[in-house]
């Protein structure tokens, strides 16, 4: 893979990036469950209540109010655009000025009186990419207002950016074209444990690394090999090969471990995925633990910990410190579909629904 940067790399050479928190184990019982948002009800013109799965549930107190464009903006003319989430900070881009900005109104416990936004710095296209269609987003920690907080932005194609929105010194994007095309659709995730955002390609055989601390322009490459692989009847191997398969990165930050997890889902009535709108049904789920040396042991077993994919940054909680959740279990949550993956004996529930903001937020702390 060859590389193109653009501007001063200045965004590597500072201080190692710290996660202050962790996504899943605390020593404080006050914290929600992974949650989303279950539906929406009218307050105004301007604004929507929104009804949080999990969350509400187990703590009625959390209600939340959020603007109308945050959450219906599916329309092909809209000005503002939801596209991905990060720690419960929900990122939209305006398309009139070319910018991004971070919001916490869908977070249950952040202010509804007082909500943050968070614009960063406009966007530069490098040449021969775009960036009006966006994969995904990935906070290196918990809070963009905290100075060592990086924001990476995956863009569908060759472009990956990155920048500090709290630094004073330098907030400027930082802009790196990936030429290998397995990279191309693959989503960005930040692992703590290596300090390095993270992109599993197409297919599952690399895994690109970029590394904050460090003035490096290209990345480190690491090439899975698969162990323990399971053996599938001819229906089976049939059925996944008509799947479109995604492949996604979770880090446990309670154990220290990695999974790629991957992802088969079919198209509903034999639609194309071109077609906009086409509904995707999830068909099975394969999990792998990934080690240092590149080893990919398939696992049905991830103990206590339950993994949380949607358009969100996927993470891992441990289910024992949560209430409501079910450990050994990969929870999916898409525009037309809610999922949950046993691993033990591979069984799927799958619910169709239309969920107009798609996004798993993680444990967040509770302040009475």
């Amino acid at each position: 893979m060859s590389l193109l940067l653009s501007h001063s790399p200045k965004i590597f050479i500072r201080k190692p990036v710290l996660v202050r928190a962790s996504a899943g184990r605390s020593s404080s019982p006050l914290q929600t469950p992974p949650c989303f948002v279950r539906g929406e009800d009218p307050c105004g013109p301007d604004h929507v209540e929104l009804r949080i799965a999990y969350a509400t549930r187990f703590f009625p107190k959390l209600i939340k109010k959020a603007p109308v464009e945050l959450v219906y903006n599916d329309a092909s003319d809209a000005a503002v655009t939801t596209i991905g989430s990060s720690h419960g900070w929900v990122a939209s881009l305006m398309h009139d000025v070319g910018t991004l900005r971070l919001h916490d109104d869908l977070n249950p416990v952040a202010s509804n009186s007082d909500p943050k936004r968070i614009s960063l710095p406009p966007l530069v296209t490098l040449p021969h990419c775009q960036t009006q269609i966006i994969t995904n987003v990935s906070l290196s920690s918990l809070s963009p207002e905290e100075e060592d907080c990086v924001v990476a932005v995956k863009f569908l194609g060759h472009q990956l950016s990155f920048c500090r929105p709290a630094s004073q010194s330098n907030s400027e994007w930082f802009n790196i074209k990936i030429d290998n095309p397995c990279f191309f659709s693959s989503r960005v995730m930040f692992s703590k444990r290596h300090n390095m955002f993270r992109i599993p390609g197409a297919g599952g055989q690399l895994i690109g690394s970029w590394d904050l601390c460090e003035d490096k322009h290209t990345p480190k490459f690491q090439e899975l090999r698969y162990h323990n692989l399971p053996e599938l009847s001819k229906a089976e191997r049939e059925t996944m090969h008509s799947c479109f398969t995604s492949e996604h990165l979770v880090e446990s930050r309670s154990t220290g471990e990695t999974f790629l997890v991957k992802l088969f889902r079919q198209t509903v009535d034999g639609t194309s995925l071109k077609v906009k709108g086409t509904k995707l049904k999830t068909k099975g789920v394969m999990v792998f633990k990934v080690d240092d040396h590149g080893n990919a042991v398939y696992t049905q077993d991830i103990g206590d910990l339950a993994i949380f994919l949607s358009k969100s940054e996927p993470f891992c909680v441990c289910a024992s410190f949560l209430p409501g959740v079910l450990p050994n279990y990969v929870n999916i949550l898409d525009v037309r579909e809610l999922a949950y993956f046993k691993l033990t004996d591979s069984s799927l529930i799958s619910y169709t629904h239309r969920f107009k903001a798609p996004y798993f937020c993680p444990p967040q702390n509770i302040e009475y």
